[in-house]
Parts: structure tokens; sequence; C-alpha cells
């Protein structure tokens, strides 16, 4: 009780109140916003949290992540094409809702509602299960460290990417990168290439700039090229739900939060993932199945609380052990790590007071999200209508003026630019994003922490195998790389039997 009165006390400002409602009103922009994300909205403003001290960048942060979500319901439900993919299922009845039955505001308040009630119920679990799962962690040495960086790649890697062979590719490149510059325990120099820039290791931010913002920014304007502005008008009803419609999606959204949630705290997993899984979960358990792609306010509320719940879910990992659930806790994992806060269980004994205002501004986030959904949902219908034409300069500038106000370098731009083109051509060939971020993260973890665990073991690399947390991690980390692959295996022969017996 006394860290949270003190996490209030830091939380409630003007100042950190303001960035949380800032942060969360980009966030809903960027969310509603076709050909922008989750994860270009805060690598975007990344570098803005470098002017402000302790929390209060780290909570503009969590604005953007939360709004984003759920603004990506609004061009899902208005224009059938999901501003987010955590909103894709969302399009099933929530433009059939808008459009077809003439309901769009009953469509967007059920959305709002079911956001704002799934994103508050994974922060109250976040807030609950963290505290015990860092105890446990408490007791890991550097064999379990360098066990769970491997994990968290390797679950990344595998679920990430369409093929596993390229997520692991993504990832090793990503770990490659994270070896440059002079090592940690000789003092060697690594892969500099004679470059004095090289010598501290290539900047993060820009890498996750390019990454994550200017590469998603070419692509928007390959799609855009040619493409005529469409004009969105609609006149909405009334957009609080009614008495009925919160009776009928109670227990559907508690569900979906439920399961949002779960997903949310596997590493790799992610919105798009939770939202089909409430959707078919809510469907089952429908009484009223028929109505299901036609306008069903189940079909609305699901996926909705579902992709919401996740960003609590996924803040448990990052927080607890380090590993970060999903690309957009991976970028708000770096934002701690610039401002000197390294996640993991020595997080909540080093650091309680921050941790406690996570919590907090996760709750905060998501209360904004639906003041602002609620009496400004008018508003945010009119910013589907603002021109790619309008956006993609205005999203470059950000990129630059970001890259070289981190260091006032043209290195640092020059790098963005160089990973930005980079990830073009990745994405292009279906390679993770995300994994390669990862890699970079995890890898001077994993790397520090091998070299740990074998002085202590005079070389020898049983110990990673005699300790039952590194060996059960080890295990997950090659069930979660095989797995894969003898699923697509045991897919292929049923289907040439299926082939066979026809």
């Amino acid at each position: 009780m006394e860290n949270i009165i003190l996490a209030f006390q830091n939380v409630v400002t003007i100042e950190n109140v303001s960035l949380i409602l800032f942060g969360t009103l980009v966030g809903i922009i960027v969310g509603a916003l076709p050909g922008l994300s989750v994860n270009m909205g805060i690598a975007l403003l990344f570098p803005i949290t470098f002017a402000f001290q302790g929390m209060s960048g780290i909570l503009m942060l969590i604005g953007i992540y939360c709004g984003a979500i759920y603004g990506g319901s609004v061009s899902a439900i208005l224009l059938n094409t999901p501003g987010t993919p955590a909103s894709a299922a969302t399009t099933l009845d929530g433009y059939p809702m808008a459009i077809k039955n003439g309901e769009p505001g009953r469509a967007l308040g059920i959305s709002t509602f079911s956001s704002v009630f799934g994103g508050l119920f994974s922060a109250a679990c976040l807030m609950i299960v963290s505290p015990l799962l860092a105890k446990v962690a408490l007791q890991f040495s550097a064999p379990e460290y360098f066990a769970l960086a491997i994990f968290g790649i390797s679950i990344i890697t595998s679920v990430s990417s369409k093929s596993i062979i390229k997520g692991m590719m993504g990832g090793i490149f990503g770990l490659l990168i994270s070896t440059i510059g002079i090592d940690s325990m000789t003092s060697h120099l690594r892969f500099t290439f004679g470059s004095i820039y090289l010598m501290g290791g290539i900047s993060f931010v820009p890498v996750l700039i390019g990454l994550f913002a200017f590469s998603q920014a070419l692509l928007t304007v390959e799609d855009a090229y040619g493409e005529e502005a469409v004009k969105y008008n609609v006149k909405l009803d009334r957009v609080f739900p009614s008495i009925a419609d919160l009776k009928r999606i109670f227990f559907t959204v508690l569900r979906s939060s439920f399961i949002g949630t779960f997903i949310g705290a596997v590493p790799g997993t992610g919105g798009d993932i939770a939202s089909y899984i409430s959707y078919n979960e809510a469907k089952r358990w429908s009484k009223h199945k028929n109505e299901f792609g036609k306008g069903a306010v189940e079909g609305v509320a699901a996926p909705e609380a579902g992709n919401n719940a996740v960003s609590g879910g996924a803040f448990v990992p990052m927080l607890t052990l380090g590993i970060p659930g999903d690309g957009a806790t991976a970028i708000i994992l770096g934002a701690l790590m610039v401002q000197g806060i390294q996640p993991g269980p020595l997080l909540f004994t080093e650091h309680t007071s921050k941790v406690y205002a996570i919590f907090l501004g996760l709750f905060v986030a998501n209360a904004i999200m639906g003041i602002l959904g609620f009496s400004s949902i008018r508003l945010f219908v009119k910013v589907v209508n603002v021109p790619k034409k309008i956006l993609i300069p205005i999203i470059f500038t950000l990129t630059f003026v970001g890259a070289f106000a981190i260091n006032n370098s043209l290195i640092d731009v020059f790098v963005m630019v160089f990973f930005g083109i980079a990830g073009y051509f990745l994405i292009k060939f279906d390679f993770s994003m995300s994994a390669i971020v990862i890699g970079i993260i995890l890898g001077p973890l994993a790397e520090s922490n091998l070299r740990r665990a074998l002085v202590m073991s005079s070389g020898n690399i049983s110990i990673f195998f005699t300790r039952p947390i590194s060996l059960f991690f080890i295990c997950v980390s090659v069930l979660s790389l095989v797995a894969p692959i003898i699923s697509a295996f045991i897919r292929e022969r049923r289907l040439e039997v299926d082939n066979f017996k026809a």
C-alpha cells in the first residue's frame, strides 16, 4: 500500500497526467489511421523521452501504447480497414453494425467500453501477478539469465515471422548488431572497422526509429502511390452503450479480458492473436451465433477487450524477467534502459516506486482513453479522412528530427536511414522487425551471462543443464523452434493423405 501511495503521488501530477493525456491522444490518432502502427507511434516519440526526468517520458509511451490499440477499432468499424493488426477481428462485426445496420455510434461505444474494461483488467492483473513472479526470478543467477535471454529470443523468432528460418535469421542479425563496440569484459574492440562512432556500439534509438518508423513510412508511400483519397462522412447516433448492451456483453468482455491478459504475457504473441481467439470464444459461447458476421454486439466487444487486455499482460514478462511481450514493450524496455532502469527481478527491489508508477500509469492511460473515447469520438472519426499525402511528410520529418536530436549527430541520422531502408526490404521478404530488435536488446544480457556462467563452472557447459530453471528455459526454447517445423510437417502429411483419399 505504501508503494501504491508513493506511485500515486509521483504519477498524478499535472505534468505526468498531461503527458499521459498527450500520449493517449496521439496513440488513438495513430491507431485510427490505416498504414500507421503502434510500434511506429512509440518509435517516433521515443526521442522525446530524453527531455523528461524520471518516469514522465515512459508514462507518455504507455499512453501511446494503450491509445493506439484502441484507435485501430475506429477505422476497423467505419472503413472495414483495421488501423492496427490487433483490430482485424473487429471488422467482422463492427463494420456490419456500423454501415449495414446503420449504428456506427453503437459500434464505437461498445468498442470503447470493451477496450477500457480490458485495459483496466489487465493492469490489475499486472499489479497482482508481477511482484509474485519477480520474487521467483530473484533466485536467478548467470546460467538462468542466459537461458532466459535465449528463451526470449527464440520465442519471438518462432512466432513473429511467417517462416521460422527467417525469424531465426532476424534474431541472429539483432544479436550480431549487439556485439559491435567495446567488449564489456575484455575491453577489446569488435567490428568497429576503425570507426570511433562504432566503439560505443550502434546507438539503439536510431536503429529503432529506422526499423519501426522509417521503413513503415516507405511502405506507406508505396501503398498510397496513385491512391485516391476517400472522404468518409458519418452521423453518429448515441455513443455510450445501453444498459441492455452492457448486460449482454459483460461476460464476453470479462472472458476476453482473461484471454487477452494471458496471451499478452506470452512473449512473441500480440493483440491480433488475442482478438481472434477472443472472437472465436465469444461466438462459441454465444446464444446468438446466427448474428455473428452481421453486427453482433459480442463480435465487437470480444476482440476489443481481448486486444486491449494484451497491454497489461505484455508488461508482465518485460518487468519481471526483462523479456518484452511484443514489439511495443520492446521499445518501452529500451526507453527504460536508456533511463538507466534495467527491467528484471531486481527492478522490484531497486526501483519499486517506478514499477508501481508503471502500474498506475496503465490505469490512468486506460481511464483517459475511455474519457477521450466517449467524449471525442466524433473528432477521431474525422481523423480517418486525413490524406496520406499530408501524413507521410510529417512522419519522415519526425524520423529525421528524432534520430538527430538524440546526440545531435548526423551519423545517427545515416544509421537510421540505413536501417530504415534495410527494414523496408526485410519486411518485403517477410522478416520480423521485432525479432531483430529483441536480438539487439537481449544480446548483451545473453553474452555477459554466458561468459559469467562459464567462469562459474570453469568452462563446463553442463552448468546450463544441471540447474532446473536454466534447463527448463533451454528446453522450452528448443521446443519453440522445433514445434512449428513439426506442426508444418504434420499438416503436409495430412494434406497428402487427404489428397490420396480423394
